[in-house]
């Protein structure tokens, strides 16, 4: 009697046991998926703002052309930059594109300054608004998609998330990083 009692009690605290590792790794599985996804939001997020960008250009293009159409070089490279940050399909590709244009863009609000009276011209105006108040919420949506990759990271490197991350393929996600170019101030030269 008091040998299959002793039994029931190993065989209850082993069931406890495996009940409760069961419960952390679900938890842990369940918490991967939510920061994944929370990554995919914020990343949702940067293109969307990315893309309200690439939607701004071409009207503030239009604007500057009128008033500088020798200027034909800048608009070719803001064209080609837009281009592959819409058809960009990674965090890389698009974070490369980002930076292309962000540096045409810089060199074209430059040539800007030699026309006074494009600086006065109400749609530039209001198209530079809109344009700077898109690259702060570029910049917030960026910051915003690191963080979360950064959470992200450090839940499948700590232990023991990281033995069910890799069980069920969660990968080390990129951030989205400035290029070492995106540092220099862009020279414009006037002929």
């Amino acid at each position: 009697m008091q040998r299959n009692r002793t039994g029931w009690i190993a065989f209850g605290i082993v069931l406890i046991l495996l009940l409760i590792l069961g419960a952390s790794m679900i938890g842990s599985y369940n918490n991967l998926a939510t920061a994944s996804e929370n990554i995919d939001s914020k990343w949702s997020q940067v293109e969307n703002n990315l893309q309200r960008r690439a939607d701004l250009i071409p009207n503030l293009v239009a604007t500057v052309k009128g008033y500088a159409a020798h200027e034909q070089e800048i608009f070719e490279a803001i064209a080609d930059a837009r281009s592959r940050l819409i058809g960009a399909n990674t965090v890389e590709e698009a974070a490369r594109a980002n930076n292309e244009l962000s540096g045409a863009l810089n060199r074209l609000l430059v040539i800007s300054e030699a026309y006074p009276t494009l600086k006065a011209d109400q749609n530039f105006i209001a198209l530079q608004d809109e344009l700077a108040g898109t690259e702060n919420r570029i910049a917030t949506a960026r910051k915003d998609y690191n963080d979360a990759v950064q959470a992200y990271n450090t839940k499948i490197k700590r232990f023991p998330t990281n033995i069910i991350a890799s069980v069920f393929g969660y990968e080390r996600r990129e951030y989205f990083q400035a290029d070492e170019g995106s540092k220099e101030v862009p020279k414009v030269e006037f002929k």
